[in-house]
């Protein structure tokens, strides 16, 4: 039976170990990414007063947790070693692995990356592929190369980004096709019928600088406000200034409507709802606001 271990955080890592679960291979091992960052004494009362859904998942799988501070360490490299793992599985994880991390597993590194690969490659997809206005994009499970979201492609699965989705729902759902996706990759790889596929030339996109969360009503279009609304929630929420007034956009309650007038006019004002002229001259009503 092939044994795996897991890397990751948050929603993801939930996924990937119900995933695993579920093809019924044995999970060997579960590093959190919370570790590289907290101590012990912190990561105690974390677990303690935040339980998250992941280490509630480690609990009730009875899952082995490897305590090191970073997947680099000697400490990592041997407990690899000692757990026989045949298959490093990684999700949601900023530290970059050296190549005889990569390496160590008998079988292979593989990486999940929430986009259609070699598209969107970078540190968060969910709010670039949104930004750019797509309709689609997907996940994609990876070899491990030294080179971020390059290796070559195990397999991938198309996620809809429907008008009203924001990054909180497209995460949502690609981290779902990502647990569906993870059990049918490892039983075609335990059959040895999975021929890896290399990437060609993609797009790559760096992580936002936070400017964008400040609506410019002169320079973008409404097609861009609305994008960059539904992209930036849940991480960062978008403002509206109005003289020195700074107003909070609730993301599931803007929409695109008929006006006149200059770009950043606002053409209608009540107490929780604002509707402003966009640099294409067409507007874009705001409902729910609140002031900041």
């Amino acid at each position: 039976m092939m044994k795996i271990v897991i890397l990751g955080k948050g929603e993801m890592l939930a996924n990937l170990i119900e995933g695993v679960h579920d093809s019924g291979f044995e999970i060997a091992g579960v590093f959190r990414y919370e570790r590289l960052i907290f101590s012990p004494l912190k990561m105690f009362f974390h677990d303690f007063f935040k339980s998250s859904n992941e280490y509630t998942l480690i609990k009730k799988y009875k899952l082995h947790e490897i305590k090191c501070k970073s997947a680099n360490s000697e400490e990592f490299k041997r407990e690899i070693l000692r757990l026989n793992a045949d298959i490093i599985l990684v999700g949601t994880w900023r530290e970059k692995l050296k190549k005889e991390i990569i390496d160590l597993p008998k079988i292979a590194s593989i990486n999940v990356h929430p986009s259609l690969l070699p598209e969107y490659r970078g540190p968060n997809p969910y709010i670039q592929t949104i930004l750019h206005g797509e309709k689609q994009s997907g996940v994609t499970f990876h070899l491990m190369s030294e080179e971020f979201d390059k290796g070559a492609i195990l397999a991938q699965q198309k996620v809809d980004i429907l008008p009203c989705d924001t990054s909180k729902e497209l995460k949502e759902k690609t981290v779902f096709q990502a647990r569906l996706l993870v059990c049918e990759l490892l039983k075609k790889l335990n059959a040895g019928v999975v021929e890896p596929r290399k990437q060609g030339e993609g797009s790559y996109y760096p992580n936002i600088t936070g400017i964008e969360r400040m609506l410019d009503f002169e320079t973008q279009t409404s097609e861009e406000i609305i994008n960059t609304v539904r992209a930036l929630h849940p991480f960062l929420p978008t403002y509206i200034t109005v003289g020195n007034r700074f107003f909070v956009v609730n993301p599931y309650k803007v929409k695109r409507v008929e006006g006149t007038g200059k770009a950043g006019e606002i053409i209608s004002k009540c107490k929780k709802s604002m509707t402003i002229v966009c640099a294409d001259k067409k507007a874009v009503e705001f409902d729910g606001l609140k002031r900041y």
